[in-house]
């Protein structure tokens, strides 16, 4: 059986801090997606382009954040969710493993939130893998409908017999949003350690992996100060059996 190491990761735009004492966390990032030695990492919050942030930081890289932060060897996909007054941000993959196929879908609720699903298929080994990247609203009620949505894209995009893997910052306080996952046939991992937001003193778990047709093994949250200094959020890390 191979096993299949998933993370998932908010990197809050790779900045980090508010107004002039601000900081460019990036470069930082680019070593710590490399230490998560991942097979597939999930990404919200990535820039394509920011126009003012590129005028404020000097070593703002020239590279769109999926394509730096992709490690030699990985294949990154990203896709916009929202785009802004000076540029647009929105989700990415990074996988080691061949990519088959991607799409992108809107999933904005209200015209004050711009969200997206990214659905990224992935060949590992002989089997095609589904791995879908969230970034769900902030208000209660439009996550209940965006996973209604996941729901309805599931049953038209993905075989039912295919493996599946749902991940990313589900903004779900409180496991709220388990019930209707596993109506879908999706699990995640429950644990008090798996706290993710915010990341200095990480008191909720707002970020998720849920598979369909893997075998867990176990998941993960990296701790200490390297990692909360470059996020609000931690990464979470799942391994799977395929």
């Amino acid at each position: 059986m191979t096993t299949l190491r998933v993370a998932t990761y908010n990197i809050h735009k790779g900045v980090q801090g508010i107004g002039p004492v601000r900081r460019l966390e990036i470069h930082n990032l680019g070593h710590a997606v490399e230490q998560l030695d991942a097979d597939v990492v999930l990404l919200q919050e990535v820039r394509m382009v920011h126009t003012r942030e590129q005028e404020y930081f000097t070593r703002w890289p020239e590279l769109p954040q999926a394509d730096f932060l992709c490690p030699e060897g990985y294949e990154a996909i990203y896709k916009t969710n929202a785009r802004t007054k000076y540029g647009e941000h929105g989700n990415a993959l990074l996988s080691r493993w061949p990519v088959v196929s991607h799409a992108h879908e809107d999933m904005s609720d209200h015209r004050f939130e711009q969200r997206g699903l990214l659905h990224v298929e992935v060949l590992v080994g002989r089997r095609n893998v589904h791995v879908i990247v969230l970034h769900l609203g902030l208000i209660p009620g439009s996550r209940v409908r965006q996973v209604e949505q996941l729901g309805r894209y599931i049953q038209r995009e993905v075989p039912r017999t295919a493996p599946l893997l749902v991940g990313g910052d589900l903004n779900d306080w409180g496991g709220k949003l388990r019930p209707a996952m596993k109506e879908l046939g999706l699990k995640d991992f429950v644990g008090d350690k798996l706290g993710t937001y915010p990341s200095r003193l990480p008191l909720a778990q707002l970020d998720y992996i849920y598979a369909r047709g893997l075998k867990p093994v176990g998941a993960e949250v990296p701790r200490g100060r390297i990692w909360w200094r470059m996020s609000d959020h931690l990464p979470l890390i799942a391994e799977f059996k395929l």
